[in-house]
């Protein structure tokens, strides 16, 4: 039993790193967000919802300035300040800002932003676990290998979430009447203005898919259904 304490002290240091990582991320968007009450999104918003056979979609406005869109565990959307200050400017549009609630909307249907904060907290398990254990063998190098390790799991996981929170966002823009136009022309303009896309040496450490690989999958979910 004794052997097996530093395991199972690390799972109840992870247990506790997830419930305290919760409950900051709540405080911290209680305190900086606000319900999205802006009239220009008002039918987005209803149409998306109807289209789940749902009132309106409630969202959020994050006061923070990157451009962003984000789920919290407890299954809210939020909308970042930077997002809404790029509609003021003209630079998006109502319904490419829809595609990214319906995203979101994505990553809550399918449970992943609860799933990731679990992963946070298992990740640091395996960095531990595999760092001392890497450690007896590789000095110097181990810990270094299972952290490593430890991020490449998890952004192979963070990847398969954005694909199917993807389809998800697809699925739903093209039940209200969108298309999926719009997600995917926002998804290009955003690669475009910060030169993300996924590629390089280190795309695998990447915690989103490269960006042209998103787009052909929604275009190809499309001409499945319309085929």
């Amino acid at each position: 039993m004794i052997k097996f304490l530093p395991i199972l002290l690390m799972i109840l240091y992870a247990v506790a790193v997830w419930m305290f990582s919760v409950w900051r991320l709540k405080r911290e968007l209680d305190a900086n967000s606000t319900p999205l009450a802006d009239p220009r999104m008002a039918a987005m918003l209803e149409r998306l919802g109807a289209a789940m056979g749902l009132p309106p979609i409630r969202a959020h406005i994050y006061e923070v300035a990157p451009v962003n869109g984000m789920a919290a565990p407890d299954g809210r959307v939020f909308l970042t300040r930077g997002f809404m200050d790029q509609l003021d400017a003209g630079r998006v549009t109502e319904a490419e800002l829809a595609s990214v609630i319906a995203h979101e909307l994505g990553h809550v249907a399918h449970g992943h932003t609860r799933r990731r904060m679990l992963d946070f907290a298992g990740q640091n398990v395996i960095r531990s676990v595999l760092g001392v254990t890497l450690g007896r063998f590789i000095p110097g190098i181990g810990p270094w290998l299972g952290t490593l390790v430890a991020s490449a799991i998890a952004a192979r996981l963070s990847r398969e979430d954005e694909y199917q929170a993807d389809a998800f966002a697809a699925a739903l823009m093209t039940k209200a009447g969108f298309g999926v136009g719009p997600q995917v022309e926002l998804l290009a303009r955003l690669d475009r203005l910060t030169g993300a896309g996924g590629r390089g040496p280190v795309a695998w450490l990447a915690s989103h898919p490269a960006t042209d690989r998103r787009i052909a999958a929604i275009r190809a979910l499309e001409a499945r259904w319309h085929a």
